[in-house]
């Protein structure tokens, strides 16, 4: 104590003012909501960065039925959070960081859903359980505490102006889906000239909101929240994709289209050589069979869409 006393008296005037003007700099770059955001968070960074469903995500092993579907949970996702935007347009705690023609999604998700299904695609879809869960702590959010809705939109549309366009491009090269865009147009931002500069507005908009200390500590809170949905939601991929391997798998052997001369599928081959094809079954139909469950679908679409929002989060 004595010596930190001798130190401070040993300053002039304008030393001791500079040294106080620092540490005002130093504090509020502390207290900044995006800086609480990114430390509070590096822990659930850390997590869903060395998931495997992301790893093979990015390695381009993900086929178009599951990207279709994982469009469905993003559907669903984006019309919950915007409904709850729209309804908090003129909350103080929002109103800042409100930019529906830069940054909704539910319209470009509409076309991208209209692409994969066709026109009477809203009679084939519905929300998963796992989707329904996030759902509806979107709308609690909205409904009761809207000066939390900043967690959501902003781990969303950051991550969809950053990393997104990793994703975007992955999915065309392994789907080979059209470069002009049909299918991904979740990932396209017409009314953003410069991503990097929108970030950069949208960060210091949400740092100016007028929020206490505490407030801010339960955005990082409800940010944490949702990564911790995110997680609950690849156990269940976990558990979805053993299912998938059991039922779909027989002793390594590779499955055939389906179509066209059987007796020319690996599976029956094998099967014929070792004289036990009476009985058996391509476990290829017991595949369609499988992911025709809609709970199945459902669970495997929004584990894709949320290891989606996840490895954005960490590309930002």
């Amino acid at each position: 104590m004595s010596a930190e006393l001798e130190t401070s008296e040993g300053l002039d005037e304008s030393e001791k003012k500079s040294s106080g003007a620092s540490g005002k700099e130093n504090h509020t770059r502390m207290v900044d909501l995006s800086e609480l955001l990114k430390e509070g968070t590096k822990e659930a960074h850390d997590r869903a960065e060395n998931t495997q469903f992301v790893k093979d995500f990015l390695k381009g092993n993900i086929r178009k039925e599951l990207f279709k579907l994982a469009t469905t949970a993003l559907y669903f996702t984006y019309s919950a959070l915007e409904e709850e935007m729209d309804r908090n347009k003129d909350h103080p705690a929002f109103a800042p960081l409100y930019f529906p023609m830069e940054l909704h999604r539910k319209a470009a998700l509409t076309k991208d859903m209209e692409y994969f299904y066709g026109g009477d695609w809203e009679e084939q879809v519905q929300c998963s359980e796992a989707t329904r869960k996030y759902v509806e702590q979107i709308h609690y959010v909205g409904q009761n505490e809207p000066e939390l809705l900043v967690a959501h939109a902003y781990t969303r549309y950051m991550g969809d102006l950053s990393g997104g366009q990793v994703l975007k491009k992955v999915a065309q090269r392994a789907l080979k889906l059209p470069s002009t865009g049909e299918g991904t147009q979740f990932y396209l931002f017409e009314n953003v000239d410069n991503a990097q500069q929108f970030k950069q507005l949208y960060r210091a908009r949400m740092n100016a909101l007028d929020l206490d200390m505490r407030t801010k500590e339960r955005i990082v809170e409800e940010a944490n929240r949702a990564f911790e949905y995110n997680m609950q939601i690849f156990n269940e991929l976990d558990q979805a994709g053993s299912l998938l391997a059991k039922d779909t798998l027989e002793d390594g052997l590779p499955m055939h289209g389906g179509k066209g001369d059987v007796r020319k599928c690996p599976y029956y081959a094998a099967k014929q050589d070792k004289g036990i094809l009476e009985g058996s079954s391509c476990p290829f139909r017991t595949a369609l069979a499988v992911l025709s469950r809609p709970t199945l679908q459902f669970i495997l679409a929004t584990s894709v869409a949320l290891a989606a929002g996840l490895l954005a989060w960490y590309y930002m």
